[in-house]
């Protein structure tokens, strides 16, 4: 559970980086890269998607400790 949470907390920077050098880049050149955009927000949210149906997966067949998820009794 830890590494899934460095994992979020990873895309939620990259994805501040990005919107910050897309607005940079746009301030530079007048032009938005649409396609660019799209596929990288795309790709971060399938990621965020996946990470957390292995999650719930994990959860839902017993495999988080109690000391990862407090919901789930040892």
């Amino acid at each position: 559970m830890r590494y899934s949470k460095w994992i979020v907390a990873l895309v939620i920077l990259l994805n501040t980086a990005f919107t910050g050098a897309v607005l940079y880049v746009f301030l530079k050149t007048g032009s938005e890269p649409t396609v660019l955009i799209g596929a990288w927000f795309a790709f971060t949210t399938g990621e965020l998607w996946l990470l957390s149906g292995i999650t719930k997966e994990k959860v839902r067949q017993g495999g988080v400790s109690g000391a990862d998820n407090p919901e789930v009794q040892p």
